[in-house]
């Protein structure tokens, strides 16, 4: 969804230019509505994106509203943390920062006009009562025994509600629609809930808080929101949408109109933010920023870039049919932003020793390395060559399958940036594992030298064994499994595993207890000194962002992604 590129459009846009023609609209002002009970994550970035593009392609401007009508789950942490989000992808709230709460007088104040005109009344059905009489989606519902109170009355127990003097579920505020509506969230909805919880910005004020349904188009008729874009889920809520815009049109400014478009779905990704915070809260992860989660404090910490996330947003697009995209075109996203940009740096991540045995021990070879291939703007690095080396521990076989082109007794590869060498055999412990690989240098090939032309069909990062800093590297696989694959839990550790993660059973047993490998190895001594959030590739391995669980001495590094881009098919219909 590029703003520049004027011929790309979707039906979200041609819905707002017909607006501005018939001149429903003079201008575009659109909202971005967090709750703020938890991160963002990947999921939100469509709508973020939706909503601050639309109104950026159009000359308008975007308004940050935090739906903070849930004190029970809510948090000034959450808050921050969105707003550090939207910054970081490159947006800014230029309509303005507002928060629900600072309409709750307003809701009243509908509320009680709407008592007064027959609108609303006050219930005291139970919850189980309510599911009764709510009916189905085949069956209509049946009206409340409290449905026909005086006016007098419901205005008297609102007002109750309001100070105080009766318990949590007692009673509700509801909506008085049409109980046989084929809609069944037309069915008399909840307006307000009694809730004893002190909230993150009104204290103890309030005790009664309005619900979502209620809230949320009011904010957007108040604050005169154009168009209101939001995920699919929400298009059988339209019809209440515009009855409370409807009914409360004298007390309201704007006239928004709700437009839905598909939620974004991702190969064995959590997208609900109640069961991530599970997986925080039941200890599966290490907190909302654990580099495996798909919040965008995580992905920022793995060291997904926001241009990866917006290219990935434009390539999925906007449409009305709901579809699951392949992680991997995520990944693929920042494989491609990442390759421009980041330098090189040599790495060994699952390190086996290798012996140059015709070198000096005492000989330490300074080489110059380049920062990338494809831009020599970016310069050079040294590194340091000594007698011990480590190379990738599947880098050498003893009896290797055809078109194996690294090491094994009798071949010769190149070390990259350095000197070919020629394996001649292999040392191994009592119980027959490789301990050293045994090979000879052939020192008129090193880099720069007139002998470094001649060719040899492998080439291998490797590291000094004496001259390096240990790293610890992390390898994220995705936190579930796949569609029909399960890790084999017991009926007795499934039930341990519920206890910490009150969740369905089929998602437990898709967890994947292997998403996190790590990995301890060795890395050029440069890569100390660098800042957390740092990224490198580490070649033939991967690209790698320096964590902040660094100390010195002993770096952290991420895998980004891999190198090699596999995914086959990013949209499964």
């Amino acid at each position: 969804m590029e703003t520049t590129a004027a011929n790309k459009t979707n039906f979200i846009w041609e819905a707002v230019e017909e607006d501005l023609r018939s001149g429903r609209c003079q201008s575009v002002h659109t909202r971005f509505p967090p709750e703020p009970n938890g991160y963002l994550h990947i999921g939100h970035c469509k709508a973020l994106v939706a909503d601050f593009l639309t109104a950026e392609r159009y000359g308008g401007v975007t308004n940050l509203r935090f739906d903070d009508t849930n004190p029970a789950k809510e948090e000034t942490e959450y808050v921050d943390g969105i707003m550090e989000d939207i910054r970081w992808l490159g947006f800014d709230w230029k309509g303005g920062l507002f928060f629900a709460s600072e309409y709750y007088q307003k809701c009243y104040d509908i509320a009680v006009d709407w008592i007064k005109r027959d609108l609303a009344y006050v219930d005291e059905l139970t919850q189980e009562e309510m599911r009764e009489y709510r009916g189905t989606l085949t069956e209509p519902g049946k009206n409340s025994p409290y449905r026909d109170r005086p006016m007098e009355e419901n205005l008297r127990l609102f007002e109750e509600m309001k100070e105080g003097k009766h318990p949590e579920g007692s009673m509700i505020l509801r909506m008085k629609i049409d109980m046989a509506s084929p809609n069944i969230n037309m069915r008399d909805p909840a307006m307000y809930r009694i809730l004893y919880k002190e909230h993150h910005r009104t204290g103890k004020e309030w005790c009664i808080y309005p619900m979502y349904d209620f809230a949320h188009p009011i904010g957007d008729a108040l604050e005169c929101i154009t168009h209101s874009l939001c995920s699919l889920e929400y298009e059988d809520h339209r019809p209440l949408y515009d009855w409370v815009v409807e009914k409360s049109a004298h007390m309201l400014p704007g006239r928004p109109r709700q437009i839905e478009f598909s939620r974004l779905n991702l190969t064995r990704t959590v997208m609900s933010k109640r069961y991530l915070r599970a997986l925080v809260e039941g200890g599966f992860v290490t907190g909302w920023d654990d580099p495996r989660m798909p919040t965008l404090c995580a992905m920022r910490r793995r060291g997904f870039t926001p241009e990866a996330i917006r290219d990935f947003i434009d390539r999925i697009g906007l449409a009305k049919a709901d579809s699951t995209v392949d992680m991997a075109l995520l990944e693929s996203c920042v494989r491609d932003d990442l390759g421009d940009k980041v330098p090189r740096a040599m790495a060994v991540v699952r390190p086996l020793k290798v012996i140059l045995t015709n070198w000096p021990e005492d000989k330490r070879d300074e080489l110059e390395i380049e920062n990338h291939p494809k831009h020599p703007e970016m310069g050079t690095h040294k590194v340091v060559m000594t007698r011990e080396i480590y190379v990738e521990q599947e880098d050498f076989m003893e009896e290797p399958p055809k078109k194996y082109f690294r090491l094994f007794p009798g071949n010769e590869v190149r070390l990259m940036g350095a000197y070919i060498i020629k394996c001649e055999g292999c040392e191994k412990d009592e119980n027959g594992n490789v301990t050293a690989v045994l090979c000879t240098v052939d020192m008129d090939s090193r880099n720069g030298s007139e002998g470094a032309n001649r060719k040899v069909k492998g080439t291998l990062h490797w590291v000094s064994a004496t001259e390096n800093v240990p790293v610890e590297a992390r390898m994220f696989e995705p936190i579930l499994l796949e569609e029909g694959e399960t890790n084999g839990l017991d009926a007795a550790a499934l039930e341990e595993l519920k206890a910490r993660i009150p969740l369905k059973d089929d998602f437990l047993t898709r967890l994947n207890f292997g998403s996190l490998e790590t990995c301890t190895g060795y890395a050029e001594k440069a890569l100390d000194d660098v800042e957390p959030g740092t990224t490198y590739q580490f070649p033939r391995v991967g690209y790698f962002c320096k964590d902040s669980d660094s100390a010195a001495g002993k770096p952290v590094f991420n895998r980004v992604v891999g190198l090699k881009d596999t995914f086959a098919k990013q949209v499964k219909r």
